[in-house]
């Protein structure tokens, strides 16, 4: 992997909840957003910003599975501001609420989070 890229997604899984734009993630290892973009979708097969939000909902997941945290504090750990959209995006990835996941995970302790992409 392009040590570039290497180096954005690290920052990505340093600090999940602060938005960094494209212009400072790619300005930090010398690159242009452009060239950015081609790489990072090279090497990870997603753009940085679809990327990023698979990342953070799979953070998501795992706290949800794992911790006595509340939602809205999982959500807010993860990133996202707005309750809607953060169980829109969970629901689309993971097939339930955050809630019925968590749920779903303390029962029966088989639902997995895809770590292998990210």
């Amino acid at each position: 992997m392009d040590s570039r890229i290497k180096r954005i997604i690290e920052m990505m899984h340093e600090q999940p909840a602060i938005n960094l734009s494209k212009e400072i993630m790619f300005k930090t290892v010398n690159l242009s957003v452009a060239r950015g973009r081609v790489l990072f979708k090279q090497e990870t097969g997603l753009s940085p910003t679809p990327y990023l939000k698979q990342m953070r909902l799979n953070r998501a997941a795992r706290l949800l599975s794992t911790s006595f945290l509340a939602i809205k504090e999982v959500m807010y750990m993860c990133g996202t501001k707005d309750a809607s959209h953060f169980v829109h995006d969970f629901k689309k990835q993971f097939g339930v609420t955050p809630r019925e996941f968590r749920l779903r995970s303390q029962r029966s302790g088989n639902i997995r989070v895809d770590e292998a992409r990210l």
